[in-house]
This record gives structure tokens, sequence and C-alpha cells, in this order.
């Protein structure tokens, strides 16, 4: 059964969340404010974190990049008021994985919760090499770790997944459709910008020089590129 924090200060969306959750098998924690939230979120056992951005205490941004500060890659899906795109450009920036606007149907976001754990849960498919070393990228697909000339890189889910998409199609030009279809599902809609953030937050973290990137390379107009050496 996988576990889901829901941090949420609104009793009432804390209270309908948790009980639309447990009604479809989940096991669900909750916490009311952002201290009470961060000392449960780095918990091993959550599976899945939902993660309100305006908390008393300690604010969901906060939440989200001490977390990845900390190497915790557990995804997390951010809920934003409504029209604050800087909100969803920010959240996606510091490391999560994918956002909800208020208001929300429980369908969509129990859609969104499937999704990011369908992909965690994916094994490699015989496309894929279990390992892949090049350049001092070096990326283990079963165990899904990335390391960096030696030193490991903490990677979210969707920057995981969109290295390994990348890999998998080395030296071929894949458009953001593609992608979007790929990494975040096709039931899912996800503006075409969202892939352009998480590919800048992926370079940061595996180029020698995001800003002269040598490994993901962009195709104006198109999409993006892997090459190895």
């Amino acid at each position: 059964m996988k576990k889901i924090l829901i941090i949420e200060d609104e009793e009432s969306i804390r209270m309908a969340l948790e009980d639309d959750f447990r009604l479809e098998n989940y096991d669900v924690e909750v916490a009311s404010d952002g201290m009470e939230g961060l000392s449960k979120a780095v918990n091993p056992g959550i599976d899945l974190i939902i993660l309100d951005i305006m908390l008393p205490g300690l604010n969901g941004f906060d939440i989200c990049k001490k977390l990845r500060t900390q190497g915790i890659s557990t995804p997390i899906i951010m809920l934003t008021a409504k029209g604050q795109e800087i909100d969803r450009v920010v959240g996606l920036e510091i490391g999560a994985d994918d956002y909800v606007t208020k208001p929300f149907s429980p369908r969509e976001l129990q859609a969104r919760v499937k999704a990011v754990l369908r992909r965690i849960e994916t094994e490699p498919d015989d496309k894929a090499e279990n390992l892949f070393r090049s350049g001092g990228l070096e990326v283990d697909f079963r165990q899904y770790e990335c390391r960096k000339n030696g030193k490991e890189v903490s990677l979210t889910a969707h920057e995981f997944e969109l290295l390994k998409y990348l890999l998998q199609n080395r030296g071929r030009v894949i458009n953001r459709d593609e992608l979007l279809d790929e990494i975040w599902g096709k039931d899912v809609f996800v503006a075409p910008r969202t892939v352009d953030t998480h590919m800048a937050n992926l370079r940061k973290k595996i180029e020698d020089d995001p800003a002269r990137p040598r490994l993901i390379i962009s195709i104006r107009g198109v999409g993006y590129k892997f090459i190895s050496g």
C-alpha cells in the first residue's frame, strides 16, 4: 500500500483529500502546518507528498527546497492558487514533480498521483541498458541512481524519467509533445514550458557547464537530443 503525505492547512480540503485517498486504498498521513509537514516528509516510508504552497510556519516552497537540499527525492505534487503562474514555475524549478491548481477535482489529483507513482514503479524495458556511463555521467536505471564524476546527483522523479528517455533515444531529436506524453502521460495536461523548466534543472545537475551544454542539446523550435561521448 502506497503512503501519501498531505500537507494542507485548510481543514476542509485536508479532510476531503484524506477521505478520497483512503477510499482509493492509500495509506494517508496528514500535516496542517509547514513545520509538522517537514518533520513527516523526511520519513523514508512516504511514497508521495501533496504539498500546499501557503502554509503557516513554513511555506511549501521552503519545504520543497529543504527536502531536495537534503537529497530527499520523494515525489512532490504542489497545490497552487488559481492563476498564479509564477507559483507553478517556481515550484517546478525547485524540484516539485507536478502541480495542481486550486480549485481542482479529486479525480484530477488522483490521476496526477497515479501517473507519478506509475513512472517510479516502471521497470526498465528491453530497450534500456541497466547502466549507462559517458563523460563522467553514470546512470543506473534499475536502482534509480545518478552520479556525476563519482558524486551522487539527486534527481526528482520527472528529471530521472526525462534523462532515462533521452538516454534510451540518444542521438535522436525528441520534440516536447513526445516528452510530455511519455513522461507526464497523455491523460494529464501539462504546459510545454514545463519540459523546458525540468530540462534546465536537469542540465544544472549533470552538465559541466549548464550554460554550454554538451550532453543535452536544444534543437531550436523542435526539442532536445542527448549526445553521448
